[in-house]
């Protein structure tokens, strides 16, 4: 049976039924605004994508390289590429994803950089933080906790950012980017250009692994 007429919906009637389907619409119309700035060239795109990602990107980073100065350049070749390259982004993916993946391949490019020179730019979780005698460790807020409590949670805080440390770098990074960031498996399987099958072995081996490190914490 053929219909005689089309069928229009309002705004609002589309909204409710986005929202039925669980689709975050101000999200997504958020995005394409911004990215519709970035292809034009806009400097408060830009400055926008900057101050909404930046952190995540930079936290991501430090993560991975155990270095905050490193983490630090890393972020900002990270916005300087995706500035370079956003008029061949066809937002298969979200902005936030598409960040993350090249920040993972600059990270990436840097230790193979490092590695073909004959040195690892990783850094103990004892070393000290700039000309101060801080370490990393130091960093970690310990909130208002008895000294003993203190003591036993900064050394748990310890044993796992060295054991993350320690991790294959390929574990690291699922772990890092599912447990700590907070990915899904499909934008992990985005970031990295692996299966999710492969997503998901990894973080259960990247867990198991940790595990083994930590038991007896």
């Amino acid at each position: 049976m053929a219909l005689s007429r089309s069928i229009a919906f309002d705004e609002d009637t589309l909204n409710e039924a986005a929202s039925a389907a669980g689709l975050d619409t101000a999200i997504s119309r958020q995005e394409a605004a911004l990215l519709e700035g970035l292809k034009a060239g806009r400097q408060e795109a830009f400055d926008t994508l900057i101050e909404r990602f930046s952190s995540d990107i930079f936290a991501t980073l430090y993560r991975i390289t155990e270095d905050a100065e490193e983490a630090a350049d890393l972020t900002q070749e990270t916005f300087i590429s995706a500035a370079r390259s956003v008029a061949g982004f066809r937002g298969d993916s979200g902005l936030k994803t598409w960040l993350y993946r090249i920040a993972i391949n600059h990270a990436r490019n840097r230790k193979r950089w490092w590695f073909r020179r004959g040195r690892s730019k990783t850094i103990s979780i004892d070393s000290p933080i700039g000309p101060s005698e801080q370490t990393i460790g130091d960093t970690l807020d310990a909130g208002s906790r008895s000294p003993e409590d203190e003591a036993i949670w900064r050394e748990r805080q310890l044993s796992l950012r060295r054991a993350l440390n320690e991790l294959p770098e390929i574990f690291r990074e699922a772990v890092v980017l599912c447990d700590i960031e907070g990915l899904s498996y499909d934008e992990i399987a985005e970031v990295l250009g692996i299966s999710m099958g492969t997503v998901k072995s990894r973080i259960a081996r990247g867990r198991d692994e940790l595990r083994r490190k930590l038991k007896g914490y």
